[in-house]
């Protein structure tokens, strides 16, 4: 894979998907459908999708390219692939609460290596470099070029004082319980993968996501945070979050800052 090549790609690819999906955010209304598992999809993860799609797929006719919104490309069996989410926090995009992100990521040899996030509505861009340092880019974000970025790297976790992050819609006691076995500082709540590239930051020590997630929804967050120095594990037995499962289907995880003392599940 020629990183360089990939770095640029996928980030302006995912500038233009925000600008699409900027477009029908801002609009009066919008149709909003419900998929075969419930879950809403709108115009705008169609028409990023596409969008995306049709990009890497130009740009890497060799790659197999693995995405939310088509479902057959969901029964590959592979383990180096473009994985693409592109519209992540559709629940967050409907309801108008601006917590919703592009993703876009390389995955090699089921470890994902490169990714962007890219959050429109707050704007904030986050990627890989072409050798995998993660970066936050703060210039004016022009499709043609990167602007000035700033590195990005986790915190030194205090343990007696964490900062959490943790879902802002999926929520419920059993994270409660598991995050009351620290020792916590204070909590945030983010949509999206938003959650990874906080720990990434350092705004952040832990993420524990114990939730239903597909591959899609991580791989682009997993990269920007492992190349920021940060961890993504398994919640049952703190293995390696592996990609490329049977159906991408993800178990329970963790992501945090080396430094964080895991407790059992």
């Amino acid at each position: 894979m020629d990183f360089q090549k990939l770095t640029t790609v996928m980030r302006r690819l995912a500038l233009e998907a925000g600008d699409r999906i900027m477009e029908i955010y801002g609009a009066d209304d919008f149709e909003v459908k419900s998929k075969a598992d419930a879950s809403p999809v709108t115009e705008a993860d169609e028409a990023a999708d596409a969008l995306i799609s049709e990009g890497l797929r130009r740009a890497f006719p060799d790659v197999a390219l693995v995405t939310e919104e088509q479902a057959a490309s969901h029964t590959q069996e592979v383990s180096t692939f473009l994985i693409v989410d592109p519209l992540d926090g559709t629940k967050e995009f409907v309801q108008r609460r601006g917590d919703f992100t592009v993703n876009i990521a390389y995955v090699e040899n089921g470890v994902p290596v490169r990714g962007v996030v890219y959050a429109p509505a707050r704007g904030r861009l986050f990627y890989t470099d072409a050798d995998g340092r993660s970066v936050e880019e703060t210039g004016d974000m022009a499709k043609e070029a990167p602007g000035a970025t700033a590195p990005l790297k986790v915190s030194t976790p205090d343990t007696s004082a964490l900062m959490v992050v943790a879902s802002k819609s999926h929520r419920d006691q059993a994270t409660d319980d598991y995050i009351g076995k620290y020792a916590v500082r204070d909590m945030t709540s983010a949509g999206s993968s938003l959650k990874f590239c906080l720990v990434a930051t350092g705004e952040a020590d832990l993420y524990p996501r114990l939730g239903r997630t597909m591959e899609w929804d991580t791989a682009a967050g997993h990269a920007v945070l492992s190349g920021a120095g940060g961890h993504v594990v398994r919640f049952d037995d703190h293995s390696p979050l592996a990609y490329g499962k049977a159906g991408f289907a993800n178990p329970f995880f963790i992501a945090y800052a080396p430094g964080v003392d895991l407790q059992p599940a």
